[in-house]
């Protein structure tokens, strides 16, 4: 393998706990990490979108990313376009080889195989269930095919080796590739692509770093010195500049990511959001946006200014959501005329921070609920995950790649605020099966999740117990082929070790039964141990459920299964 590649996939390897991958699985962990990564700005484990092993195909690597969220099991895929208005798709294939040279036939091959896998009938010859998995996702996908708005999936391919140079003859049979698949009828656009040695370093790169951008703004203000602000300014910016040069990704959509920090997420073409892009289709109008429009804040951890370039790095939109998604709606429409306001605030003081985006969405409809997202017990529970003993530290990360940039903190020990709040419902609301459905989940148990006056020691043994099961899973300690009955596990822990009772309401007898929790958790033996007792007691139940004919993917969102989780553990 190229030297300087091998030092990033181990790097890689050290950050996501897969030292134990051997070379081969490690580079296919990379590739797609790499490629995933132009395709989605979000964190995200490198393994879990890895194939399993023989019978795949060709395939070592595949997400479906579905309006700007990024998936790999087929009852997550049918639950999101299920729940969704409108489709946007995009699927993404990756073979990878530590080869330095790339192979004709291989693409060919794997074209050839894409054409089978897309099709509905049987395969002509045996593939693994990551095959049929990936299938499923297929599936799901166009039995909803109605939801595209005139039109259909795209499909990316990308093979990926340590070569440098792509010979002409790969660059025709990529195309041929692309026509046979565009053949099938299924997809809006077929991308078939060979990556280099020095196209995956760069991914790379991007993917480690935090998001920047370069806005031309030369109508601009520098604001008084505030405490806890290092520099503010107010100005003017075209709303092409900022569609174009801050809210596009590398892959032509909209950095769902920068918006992470606001409270809402784009509440589509309600009242306010038609007028919005009303405003911009008018012949007239669109000239007046920047007085008919609030404009937008954006908070930058890193700010330089040259001249007329506003330098940012490692920012959000913190106010302005549904005009960003507007404008990047009606990118096409836009011309120089459409102008609009923007703040821009550089702080690294996160009190600061959070106090700007609860004022600057209360002057607008948000409920008080709405902004519980920058509550205080976040702060608190990242506080009390950080003041942990060296060996039992994990991080809580409250926003998007709040660590990405910290050479000293493991990835594996990082737990974002959805992870935290599946893992929480799963053994403390007794919700394993609600994961599927996050939002609802949310929605439902709103006032049982993340509460002033709640003791952070259960969110801690939440996130010990979610890092202890990936470890199990990252390690083959446990099948991988369990991933999808994971949060089952962590609640058949708390109630092998628990019961069926709540936690106690006095808060030292609550801390206690955290603590006959969480001492196993941060044993590595007594985990598995414990964990793999609980494994024949899932095994028996989805034996039941496939009996009956019903997948893995779909049973574990059923509340008959978690029953009877339950049922097997207390009896």
């Amino acid at each position: 393998m190229d030297i300087v590649i091998e030092s990033l996939v181990k790097r890689l390897q050290e950050d996501h706990g897969l030292q134990s991958l051997p070379p081969d699985e490690a580079f296919e962990a990379f590739a797609g990490y790499c490629v995933l990564s132009t395709f989605h700005e979000d964190d995200f484990s490198p393994d879990v979108f890895r194939m399993g092993g023989g019978n795949d195909l060709g395939i070592d690597v595949f997400g479906i990313k579905i309006n700007g969220a990024l998936y790999r099991d087929e009852a997550d895929v049918r639950t999101a376009v299920e729940q969704a208005g409108s489709l946007d798709v995009r699927i993404v294939l990756v073979q990878a080889k530590t080869s330095p040279k790339f192979e004709s036939k291989v693409i060919a091959d794997l074209a050839d195989n894409l054409v089978h896998i897309v099709d509905k009938k049987p395969l002509p010859y045996p593939a693994s269930s990551d095959i049929d998995n990936l299938r499923g996702c297929l599936a799901a996908v166009y039995d909803n095919i109605a939801k595209f708005d005139g039109g259909r999936p795209r499909l990316h391919v990308f093979y990926a080796t340590t070569g440098t140079q792509v010979a002409e003859m790969l660059r025709r049979k990529a195309t041929s590739a692309e026509r046979a698949l565009l053949g099938s009828g299924l997809f809006d656009a077929v991308d078939v692509r060979c990556v280099t040695r020095d196209e995956l370093r760069e991914m790379y790169q991007r993917a480690t770093q935090a998001v920047a951008a370069t806005i031309e703004m030369p109508k601009k203000l520098p604001l008084l010195k505030m405490p806890g602000v290092e520099e503010s300014l107010l100005g003017m910016i075209s709303a092409r500049e900022l569609v174009d040069k801050v809210l596009t990704d590398p892959t032509g959509n909209i950095r769902k990511a920068l918006f992470h920090e606001n409270v809402r997420d784009f509440q589509g073409y309600n009242g306010v959001n038609a007028q919005i892009r009303d405003t911009i289709r008018h012949a007239d109008g669109h000239r007046r946006f920047a007085v008919l429009n609030n404009g937008i804040t954006i908070v930058t951890r890193k700010l330089r200014v040259v001249g007329d370039e506003v330098h940012i790095r490692d920012f959000q939109v913190v106010n302005g959501c549904q005009t960003c998604h507007v404008l990047f709606d009606e990118r096409d429409r836009l011309t120089d005329d459409v102008q609009l306001s923007i703040r821009v605030v550089h702080s690294e003081d996160e009190a600061v921070i959070a106090g700007i985006i609860a004022a600057t969405n209360r002057q607008t409809a948000v409920s008080e609920e709405d902004l519980s997202a920058r509550e205080d017990f976040h702060m608190k529970l990242e506080d009390w995950f950080g003041a942990q003993p060296p060996d039992r530290k994990l991080y809580y990360e409250r926003r998007s790649k709040q660590y990405a940039s910290r050479t000293d903190v493991e990835k594996t020990r990082v737990i974002s605020r959805s992870q935290l709040t599946k893992a929480y419902a799963a053994m403390f609301l007794g919700e394993p099966a609600a994961v599927g459905h996050y939002r609802d989940l949310t929605e439902r148990r709103r006032d049982e999740l993340f509460q002033e006056g709640q003791l952070p020691d259960p969110y801690y043994v939440a996130a010990s117990a979610h890092y202890r099961i990936e470890w199990l899973l990252r390690t083959r300690r446990i099948r991988t082929q369990l991933r999808p009955a994971r949060f089952h596990l962590l609640a058949a822990l708390r109630w092998h070790v628990l019961g069926d009772a709540r936690l106690a309401s006095a808060p030292k007898q609550a801390a206690e039964q955290c603590r006959r929790l969480l001492d196993p958790l941060w044993d590595a033996s007594a985990a598995e141990r414990a964990f793999a007792s609980l494994v024949p007691v899932i095994d028996n139940i989805i034996a039941v459920e496939r009996a009956a004919g019903v997948p893995l993917g779909e049973m574990v969102r059923n509340r008959r299964f978690a029953d009877a989780v339950r049922d097997a553990v207390l009896r």
